[in-house]
């Protein structure tokens, strides 16, 4: 009977934010139970491909400013149902002072990642007060799909040293396709 209950209060907490969703754009959101020991642990995500842009917001558990976390996200983004694997790679670390780019890419791993984009906009958006990253991407620097779908990497150095990563879900895996809305 709790878990009944416990079922419709969220959903009923979820109804504002649902209806409050621009109807124009497919969205997908996951959390992320996999914890890491670092300034950016990735909690939840949400996708949202829009007319004008796809945008890719990661929330984390501490974020911090500070260089010593070293964290970072990778975003792959696949345009392209019928050639396997991204098409695209957003990369910029989270910390203070760090910089972005957006990618070509044939494949996972810095020895895929090609040149970078020079038609379209995007952006990167950092806030520490609320724990949660923005990405937003043109369109045209996504060369103008009408589906996409993205794999999300984040890492970030460990006190004592080492690295750790946390990917949102299993490791090279992606959100469902998601239409151009």
């Amino acid at each position: 009977m709790r878990t009944a209950i416990a079922a419709v209060a969220l959903t009923a907490a979820a109804l504002p934010l649902l209806a409050a969703a621009p109807a124009s754009a497919e969205q997908f959101g996951i959390d992320d139970p996999k914890e890491s020991t670092h300034g950016s642990d990735l909690i939840a995500l949400q996708v949202r491909n829009g007319a004008e842009n796809v945008d890719v917001t990661t929330m984390h558990a501490d974020l911090r400013r500070a260089p010593a976390t070293g964290s970072a996200g990778t975003i792959y983004v696949d345009t392209d149902r019928d050639d396997r694997g991204p098409e695209y790679v957003f990369v910029g670390g989270f910390y203070a002072g760090t910089d972005y780019r957006l990618l070509e890419t044939e494949g996972f791993g810095k020895a895929a990642w090609g040149d970078p984009i020079e038609n379209g906009d995007y952006i990167m958006r950092v806030s520490y007060d609320k724990d949660r990253v923005r990405i937003r991407m043109s369109r045209a620097a996504l060369g103008n799909p009408d589906d996409v779908r993205v794999a999300v990497r984040i890492s970030g150095t460990r006190a004592g040293g080492g690295s750790v990563v946390d990917w949102a879900g299993k490791p090279r895996s992606f959100t469902p396709w998601l239409a151009q809305g």
